[in-house]
């Protein structure tokens, strides 16, 4: 039994087994999935927080950096850079394992021209709404409304993207 796939052998007894079915699966998740969304909820809100506190969801202060009138969004994300950095580096090193006792595996990715060009249209996004991804709900949360347009443009954006992908280059 080398795989990590949970199998519920009995009521409350759970093993693992490389035959472990959908259902088995998602019996056995299920047992933790209210714990696990209040954890996501609590730490949604404090991320929320801290991105209210520390400006990053200002469109002011990102047009600052855009403009490259103020170093205060490029130390944030040069901060996470570094963190996110030096907490791979550890995961790696230590072989660290996660609270189910899995092991962490980080594949290293094949860099394409792709990457490149999505780059640059986030960037431009971006630029243009003074919003990106991770703040959107803290910015309409704050109360700015008009930020659900960039919400709904982003999902629209990402529904297209998935039904021609098979059409790009990659």
């Amino acid at each position: 039994m080398s795989s990590m796939e949970p199998v519920i052998k009995e009521k409350n007894s759970v093993t693992t087994d490389m035959h472990a079915t959908d259902f088995e699966v998602r019996e056995m998740a299920s047992q933790y999935r209210s714990v696990n969304h209040f954890a996501y909820l609590v730490a949604g809100i404090l991320f929320g927080i801290l991105l209210v506190k520390s400006e990053v969801i200002s469109w002011f202060r990102i047009q600052e950096m855009f403009r490259l009138q103020s170093f205060h969004m490029f130390g944030v994300i040069g901060s996470a850079v570094v963190t996110g950095a030096i907490s791979v580096w550890l995961i790696k090193k230590f072989r660290l394992k996660t609270i189910k006792g899995e092991t962490i595996t980080i594949t290293d990715k094949k860099f394409h021209k792709g990457n490149i060009y999505g780059g640059l249209l986030f960037g431009f996004g971006w630029a243009l709404t003074g919003a990106c991804p991770g703040p959107l709900f803290a910015q309409i949360g704050n109360g700015a409304p008009v930020i659900v347009v960039t919400l709904l443009s982003a999902i629209v954006g990402t529904w297209i993207y998935g039904r021609v992908q098979h059409m790009l280059p990659h």
